[in-house]
């Protein structure tokens, strides 16, 4: 499977989201990936289910809705409506994080758990089999623009061994400093979904910086952009 696109709007222009959603759907992103914070889970306040809702209006890809928040499983169903496709909890904001994966499974959403830069891939061990997503976390959540880590590549390897043995099928999502210069290597040690902020958004045509990555993604695994 070719390597999936998820700009991040955290980085985008929050004056001019509705432009910058419509602009995205004529790019290379296959999702657009929504980074909710609470100000506790995370030292930052983002943005939540009303700007989802308007996002969802005028999106066109699938809307990966990333939960960095303190007891999720109490909003799961409003993010579902808001039009999420995709909700990830994090591993160390679920006390019954299986009960948890479940609640997102009934309402018909990919589930996925996020790992923060500390927390081992095996302690997804005895869950592996129900998840349809990890998020690797290789930056500290709570803040764009921050450095890639570099044990994140060491970490996507793991994680993949991890998941071919438990048998899973979920795919592995990396949030944070992912550019044109780590992105080939993370996809070499894993990856299937890469979220990039900064370098997308910040960059003089965020459309152009896309098809740039989707080139070097299609070279590397040998499939050809069919348009």
């Amino acid at each position: 499977m070719a390597p999936l696109l998820a700009p991040s709007l955290l980085a985008a222009d929050f004056g001019n989201l509705q432009f910058e959603t419509e602009r995205m759907a004529g790019s290379a992103a296959d999702w657009l990936h929504f980074d909710v914070m609470d100000g506790r889970f995370v030292p930052n306040i983002s943005f939540g289910i009303p700007v989802l809702q308007a996002v969802h209006r005028h999106a066109k890809q699938p809307i990966d809705v990333h939960l960095m928040i303190e007891e999720p499983q109490h909003y799961l169903a409003a993010f579902r409506d808001a039009g999420a496709s995709n909700l990830t909890v994090h591993y160390e904001a679920c006390t019954h994080l299986h009960r948890v994966i479940q609640q997102i499974k009934q309402l018909g959403c990919r589930a996925g758990v996020a790992l923060n830069p500390h927390t081992p891939v095996w302690v997804l061990e005895d869950i592996a089999q129900d998840l349809d997503l990890v998020c690797i976390m290789s930056v500290n959540p709570g803040f764009g623009g921050q450095s890639f880590i570099p044990n994140t590549l060491r970490k996507v390897a793991a994680l993949k061994e991890l998941l071919v043995d438990s048998g899973s099928q979920a795919l592995i999502e990396i949030d944070g400093g992912v550019t044109l210069d780590n992105a080939a290597a993370l996809v070499e040690a894993g990856a299937d979904v890469l979220v990039a902020g900064s370098f997308v958004f910040h960059s003089p045509d965020p459309v152009a910086t896309l098809a740039d990555m989707r080139q070097q993604l299609s070279a590397l695994t040998g499939t050809a952009d069919l348009d």
